[in-house]
C-alpha cells in the first residue's frame, strides 16, 4: 500500500470517526466499536521505504512519479509516540554530525595525528641516548668501539625509516573515504603502544635506576630502530602486498545507458573497492551523455503520447439508476472503448517500424555529417601543410606560431563540427577553446586529420574532457554492510554521482584445480611402410 494511499484511508476512517462523534445518532455500543476502530487505524506506523534505494530502483508505482527527495520531506503521522526515532534517523543524524566538521578539517586533523606520532617515533631513540647525559652523566661508563658503531646503526636506520616511511604513508591523498582505514589505524595504534611500553621499561628500568651501562642504553634504542623497522614492513605486507593478487571479480553497471565494465580486485573493505573503481571509472568509461537519453525518452513518450487507457469492466460511482436506455448507452460506450483499445494496441505493434526507420535516418544523417567533416578537416590540414611550405620561405620573424595557425583554419571546418557535435548530441562535451587548443597540440607535434577527428568521432573516457566534467564530482557511497567491512561473494553496493549511479556487484574467483597429464613421447612416434606397387 503506498504513502497516498495510506494517508486517505486515514483521513477517511477519521472522519467517520468524528462524525460518529458530532452526531452522536447511533447506540452506545456501536460508537465505541467505531472509535475503537479508528483508533487502530490512527496506531498503525507507516514505514516508508528508503530515499535512496540500494540498487536504483526508480519504478513509478501507480501514476505518480517519486521525487528524489521524498523521504525527506515527507511527514509520517504515527500513534505510538512523538518522541521515537528510528534507526534511519539515528543514522541521518550521525551522518549530519560527521559532515557539520568538513572534509578539510578532518583530513588535516588527521595529518597533524600522523605528524606527532612520527616525531614522537624518531626522536623516542634520539631521547633514549640523549637523557644519560643530562640527568647522570658524571656516573656514566666510558662508551668503546663497539657502542661508537652502534651510532652510526642508529643514524643509518633512522634514515632509512625516515624515508620508508615518507615513501609509504606521506603522499598525497587519492580521495576522501567516508570512514577510518582500518589497517592504517590499527598500525598507529600499534606504533603508539609499542612506543609507550618502550617509554614505560626506560622510566623504570633506566631512569629510576640510572643505568651506568651506557652501551645497554645504547642496544636498547638499536633495538627499539629495529623493532619499528619491522612495523614498516607489517605495514607493507597489509597496505599494498595483502591487496595484489585478486580474490574478486566485480562487475560495475552504469545506471543511466547500462555501459559496464569488470575488474579484479583484491582483498579490500568496500570503501577502499569503491575508490578503486571510480579511479578505473574516469579512464575506462566512457563520458556520460545525458543528452543521448532523453533524446531515448522524448521518442518513448511520443509513442506512448497516442495509448489511452480505458476502465472497460470499471462501475462509475456516481451511475443513474438502471434502465433499457442507460443499457444500451453502456454497451455502446464499451464497444466504442475496446475498439479505441485495439487502435491503440495496432500503433503500438506497429512502432517498432517508426524506431527503426528513425534509427536508421539517425545513422545516416550522422553517416553525413561525418563524411563532411572528415573532408572539411582534411582540407584544413592540407592548407596548413601549403602554410608551412610557405612559411619556410619567409623570414624568421614572420612564422606563424601553432596558436595563429590553429584560429586561422579553424572557420572552414567549424560549421561541419558544430552540425557533426549537434547531430550525435556532444556540443557540451566540447568548447569552441578546447577545440582550438585541441587543433593547435595537433599542429605542433604534427599529427594527422585522423588524430585530430579521433576525439570527436569516438566518445572518450572522463578524463579527456575538460575538468568541468569530473573535478568537483562528488561520490555518495550507499552499502547495506558497513563501508569498513571486506568485500565478499555477493556483495553490492552503490556509487550515486548527481546524474547517475554506478551498481557494483561482486563475485569471487573459484578456486581453480589444476590437474596434469603425461604423455609418453614414444606415443606420437610412427612408422610408414611403403609397399612396392604390383604390374597390373
Amino acid at each position: 500500500m503506498d504513502t497516498e494511499s495510506t494517508y486517505s484511508g486515514y483521513s477517511y476512517y477519521s472522519g467517520r470517526s468524528r462524525g460518529s462523534h458530532r452526531h452522536g445518532e447511533r447506540s452506545k455500543d456501536r460508537h465505541k466499536s467505531r472509535s475503537k476502530d479508528s483508533r487502530s487505524e490512527k496506531s498503525v506506523t507507516i514505514n516508508t521505504p528508503p530515499a535512496e534505494p540500494l540498487l536504483g530502483d526508480s519504478s513509478v508505482r501507480g501514476e505518480q512519479v517519486q521525487d528524489d527527495n521524498w523521504g525527506e520531506t515527507t511527514t509520517a503521522v504515527t500513534g505510538t509516540s512523538e518522541h521515537s526515532l528510528s534507526q534511519e534517523d539515528i543514522v541521518r543524524i550521525t551522518k549530519d554530525l560527521e559532515d557539520s566538521v568538513g572534509l578539510d578539517c578532518r583530513r588535516y586533523f588527521t595529518l597533524t595525528l600522523g605528524v606527532i606520532l612520527g616525531l614522537l617515533v624518531f626522536l623516542t631513540p634520539l631521547a633514549f641516548l640523549v637523557l644519560p647525559h643530562l640527568l647522570w652523566p658524571e656516573k656514566l661508563h666510558s662508551c668503546g668501539t663497539a657502542c661508537e658503531g652502534l651510532f652510526i646503526s642508529v643514524a643509518f636506520k633512522l634514515l632509512i625509516l625516515l624515508l620508508a616511511v615518507w615513501a609509504l604513508f606521506f603522499r598525497p591523498p587519492r580521495a576522501g573515504l567516508p570512514r577510518v582505514f582500518v589497517f592504517r589505524a590499527l598500525l598507529a595504534v600499534l606504533v603508539f603502544l609499542f612506543v609507550v611500553s618502550y617509554w614505560l621499561f626506560y622510566g623504570v628500568r633506566i631512569l629510576e635506576s640510572e643505568d651506568e651501562n651506557y652501551q645497554g642504553i645504547v642496544q636498547y634504542a638499536v633495538s627499539l630502530v629495529d623493532a619499528l623497522l619491522f612495523i614498516h614492513y607489517l605495514a607493507i605486507v597489509l597496505l599494498e602486498l595483502r591487496q595484489l593478487q585478486p580474490y574478486f571479480s566485480v562487475r560495475v553497471i552504469r545506471s543511466t545507458d547500462g555501459e559496464t565494465r569488470h575488474y579484479n580486485l583484491g582483498q579490500l573493505s568496500i570503501q577502499r573497492a569503491a575508490l578503486t573503481i571510480i579511479e578505473h571509472y574516469y579512464s575506462d568509461f566512457p563520458v556520460h551523455n545525458p543528452a543521448l537519453l532523453s533524446a531515448s525518452k522524448s521518442r518513448a513518450a511520443k509513442h506512448l503520447a497516442g495509448l489511452k487507457v480505458y476502465n472497460v469492466d470499471g462501475e462509475c460511482p456516481e451511475a443513474p439508476a438502471e434502465g433499457p436506455g442507460n443499457n444500451a448507452a453502456a454497451g455502446l460506450a464499451h464497444s466504442q472503448s475496446r475498439a479505441m483499445i485495439a487502435a491503440a494496441a495496432r500503433r503500438r505493434d506497429s512502432s517498432h517500424n517508426e524506431l527503426y526507420y528513425e534509427d536508421a535516418e539517425h545513422e545516416r544523417r550522422v553517416r553525413k555529417r561525418r563524411a563532411r567533416l572528415v573532408v572539411a578537416v582534411e582540407e584544413a590540414f592540407t592548407h596548413i601543410k601549403r602554410m608551412q611550405e610557405e612559411e619556410q620561405k619567409k623570414a624568421p620573424g614572420d612564422v606563424m606560431d601553432p596558436r595563429e595557425a590553429a584560429q586561422a583554419i579553424f572557420p572552414s571546418m567549424a560549421r561541419a563540427l558544430q552540425k557533426y557535435l549537434r547531430t550525435t548530441k556532444q556540443q557540451h562535451c566540447h568548447s569552441m577553446e578546447s577545440i582550438q587548443q585541441h587543433l593547435a597540440f595537433c599542429i605542433t607535434n604534427n599529427m594527422t586529420p585522423k588524430a585530430f577527428l579521433e576525439s570527436y568521432l569516438t566518445p572518450g573516457p572522463t578524463l579527456q574532457y575538460s575538468r568541468d566534467h569530473w573535478l568537483a564530482r562528488q561520490w555518495t557511497l550507499i552499502s547495506e554492510a558497513s563501508v569498513t567491512s571486506g568485500l565478499k561473494d555477493g556483495s553490492v553496493f552503490l556509487l550515486k554521482c548527481v546524474d547517475f549511479s554506478l551498481v557494483v556487484t561482486s563475485k569471487k574467483i573459484p578456486y581453480i584445480q589444476m590437474s596434469e597429464e603425461y604423455i609418453d613421447p614414444k606415443s606420437h612416434k610412427f612408422v610408414l611402410r611403403l609397399q612396392s606397387e604390383t604390374s597390373v
